[in-house]
């Protein structure tokens, strides 16, 4: 399916290490002419580390979109009656973030456009990045692949020696699992092999 002229939500937590993975699918999005709506979560609106400023990542979400990025639960919530998006992308979405949503927690603006788009049967694509999905947010996770509306972004460990309960998304098939989901079907294979040394 082309995305040329679907309204797709992207929302962006607080997983700082892959915004440099992120960043450039927002871009290929809209190269392909999709209209990207983003949606901050608090702690990517706030956090500086050494992966970058905040106020550096929300100026360059900006460029890259020519939209002022949602930032609160109130301007997210009209993405379902008023504003609806095809289809949220949360990208990358933290093992904070994941447990919210499996377990039905609304408490900041990227959860609210995604429970708005969920209102409306529309797709919501996952794209994790988490050091314990093989933990304590192994259940979550679980969750969430078996509930209707989730597509995930096909993801593996990225450490298995350092972090073995981690894992992360390959964001470049990003744009591919959007497509799959605007079809309700699942990108596959969803577990893959990431660079690693054994």
């Amino acid at each position: 399916m082309e995305l040329k002229g679907k309204r797709i939500g992207f929302g962006l937590t607080g997983s700082h290490c892959t915004y440099a993975d992120v960043f450039p699918q927002i871009e290929r999005l809209v190269e392909m002419g999709a209209e990207v709506v983003p949606v901050a979560s608090y702690t990517f609106q706030t956090t500086d580390t050494k992966f970058g400023k905040a106020s550096d990542h929300m100026d360059y979400v900006r460029k890259l979109t020519g939209k002022e990025p949602v930032t609160s639960i109130v301007d997210a919530e009209p993405l379902g009656p008023k504003a609806p998006l095809d289809c949220m992308v949360l990208a990358p979405l933290t093992g904070n973030s994941m447990s919210r949503l499996a377990n039905a927690i609304t408490d900041s603006a990227v959860l609210m456009a995604t429970k708005a788009t969920i209102r409306n049967g529309n797709p919501i694509v996952l794209a994790i990045s988490t050091n314990d999905a093989l933990g304590l947010n192994g259940v979550n996770l679980m969750k969430l692949m078996a509930t209707k509306l989730m597509y995930f972004v096909p993801y593996g460990q990225d450490d298995p020696v350092k972090k073995p309960n981690s894992l992360v998304a390959d964001m470049t098939f990003i744009p591919q699992t959007i497509e799959h989901a605007l079809e309700y079907k699942q990108i596959q294979p969803v577990l893959i092999a990431r660079n690693s040394e054994m």
